[in-house]
């Protein structure tokens, strides 16, 4: 199901290490590493909560310090084998400014554009995971606003109707950056879904907390019984709560990952 990335002359052909004019990115920083070694961690633990789907699925997050470089997994390779050195860096022109091999196709199409289109966004994470990807494939509204879980998402999703196929060009990305608007959850009918956030421990800790949200309202319909969603004035107020202490929590939430990994997959961050 994952396309390698093959181009026309007149879109973006990524090369690997290109040499521009002008100064050089500065990509050895330490916050760099920080960023792919969380990224890193994010994609082992995906893997190991089965949110992954073979060698499909991407996560990015934007270069710290600009915002037209973004940090990628490259194509072929299982989230729950991926290291910190093993991430790309791309621009949005087409170019593999640093590292060894190429994006999945559908990842810098949709990803670049993302990212490009989404200031906001300097973290997008792309899964099929099951709960939340049939959901997508259902009539109506993927999400009922009926569990606690659930309500973190309040106000926060959009339904992307339009399925079109793989996105295997750039104008393919810049309409589901449409679609995405001023949301930070994207339902993709028939398809699955995007996280976006201000960094990768939110992006995470969202992506993380959707599927569980997703996995109980599947539990609560298989009961055939009616699921009944909480009172809009109280899902705001709920929802309100929550997103108070989200940024705190989603750091500590990534931390807690990392200490896991770090005791048990310390190669992840090499």
């Amino acid at each position: 199901m994952a396309h390698a990335l093959n181009t026309p002359a007149s879109g973006p052909k990524l090369q690997s290490n290109p040499s521009p004019s002008g100064n050089q990115p500065d990509l050895e920083s330490p916050e760099v590493w920080q960023a792919k070694a969380d990224l890193a961690a994010c994609f082992r633990m995906a893997a190991r909560y089965g949110m992954e789907e073979g060698i499909c699925n991407h996560f990015s997050a934007l270069v710290p310090g600009y915002d037209d470089l973004f940090i990628v997994n490259p194509y072929g390779y299982a989230f729950r084998e991926l290291t910190a050195s093993d991430l790309l860096v791309c621009d949005f022109a087409g170019n593999v400014v640093s590292g060894a091999g190429q994006p999945e196709a559908t990842a810098f199409h949709i990803h670049a554009r993302i990212h490009k289109q989404i200031p906001r966004a300097r973290a997008a994470f792309h899964t099929h995971m099951p709960y939340a990807t049939a959901l997508s494939m259902t009539e109506g509204d993927p999400l009922i606003f009926a569990g606690q879980t659930a309500l973190k998402f309040y106000g926060r999703t959009v339904f992307d109707r339009d399925y079109n196929g793989l996105a295997l060009d750039e104008r393919e990305g810049d309409r589901i950056a449409g679609a995405a608007g001023a949301a930070d959850i994207v339902f993709m009918k028939n398809h699955g879904v995007m996280v976006l956030a201000p960094n990768i421990a939110e992006a995470w800790d969202d992506l993380y907390y959707l599927e569980r949200a997703a996995e109980v309202q599947v539990l609560a319909l298989s009961t055939g019984r009616r699921v009944l969603p909480v009172d809009p004035a109280i899902a705001e107020v709920a929802y309100r709560q929550m997103r108070e202490g989200d940024p705190e929590s989603a750091r500590l939430h990534l931390a807690s990952v990392r200490r896991q990994l770090d005791r048990e997959e310390p190669e992840y961050a090499h």
